[in-house]
């Protein structure tokens, strides 16, 4: 499901005459401190895993060029996106503002060996010499997590990195298993940031709100969210505005969006521009409307818990 080219359901239900929105003026987007890594970042950040669904590069260029008209200095991307073209396309756009933007990529390489050729690959593909952050990838299931801190694993290459100055912080990712993100932050606690699914659905269904969130803030740590519309299922039963509102007002600092068009992409600035955080009555009235639509066929990418009937695996789409 795609969202709408222009007005992508934050002005769904205005007249044709007032559906015109305005265009977003640059700057003026919040910004949160970044957990303990003390930098100030836009509450919302460009991503690179919806590139692959543009007809080319220069249309993704050309998106990433007016995230930065705007005023986003958040930009997200990992080596696997696209095989490495998400990045080429920052890599393209981005040097001329390395400076005044926050650059990260992410590895879904579980040694050492091969995550340290990865981040050599994302260097060369994004024309920078260091990262803001780079992010141990995707992590859904326990086993990994042995494999990433055992003898010669991934950590090695990430802390070899951060003493070197080849990423400023690191940290993890993951969408199946909120269980697994609690087995990650038991086994290390040098971590600077984290990233997960969150919206509105999610607290009814294997939660990362519920179980993760919390030891999230408890650490300090810098806390992305992502899917927040659900990839784009949400959409559905609210509106773009209810559904960034809502990740937006849980304490997390930023959260990355991934849009398909320039309209999209203006339509989730508006919002935030003009966002004023939800009470807990507000929030719990999107949970129960989200609820409606909960579960493993809604949240593709969680581990299947309700039934074997339902189980299927999407094609992995960002995140």
């Amino acid at each position: 499901m795609k969202r709408r080219v222009f007005v992508g359901g934050a002005f769904a239900g205005l007249g044709v005459a007032q559906a015109q929105a305005p265009k977003p003026k640059a700057g003026d987007i919040p910004m949160r401190t970044f957990g303990k890594t003390g930098v100030k970042l836009t509450v919302i950040g460009q991503a690179g895993g919806r590139f692959p669904l543009l007809p080319d590069k220069e249309d993704a260029r050309a998106i990433v060029r007016r995230a930065v008209e705007l005023g986003i200095t958040y930009f997200d991307n990992a080596a696997g996106y696209w095989d490495g073209r998400s990045e080429e396309v920052y890599g393209d756009v981005l040097p001329p503002f390395r400076k005044s933007v926050f650059l990260t990529t992410k590895s879904t390489k579980r040694t050492r060996k091969e995550a340290e050729e990865e981040l050599h690959a994302s260097l060369r593909r994004l024309k920078t010499d260091y990262l803001d952050l780079w992010q141990i990838h995707s992590v859904g299931e326990k086993e990994e997590v042995g494999r990433i801190f055992g003898p010669g694993g991934a950590i090695e290459a990430f802390e070899a990195a951060k003493k070197a100055g080849k990423c400023r912080f690191i940290g993890f990712t993951g969408h199946r298993d909120p269980y697994v993100h609690l087995e990650m932050l038991k086994a290390y606690d040098k971590y600077d940031t984290i990233l997960m699914p969150l919206h509105a659905a999610d607290p009814s269904y294997l939660s990362f709100e519920k179980l993760v969130l919390p030891v999230a803030v408890e650490r300090g740590l810098g806390i992305q969210g992502m899917k927040n519309f659900a990839n784009a299922k949400l959409l559905q039963t609210m509106s773009v505005k209810d559904c960034l509102s809502y990740v937006l007002s849980l304490p997390i600092h930023c959260t990355a969006i991934g849009c398909t068009t320039i309209g999209q992409l203006e339509d989730d600035v508006r919002v935030a521009q003009q966002f004023r955080k939800l009470d807990e009555t507000q929030l719990a009235e999107l949970r129960q409307r989200a609820g409606r639509v909960k579960g493993p066929l809604l949240e593709d990418w969680k581990r299947n818990t309700e039934t074997a009937s339902l189980t299927r695996r999407a094609e992995y789409a960002g995140g």
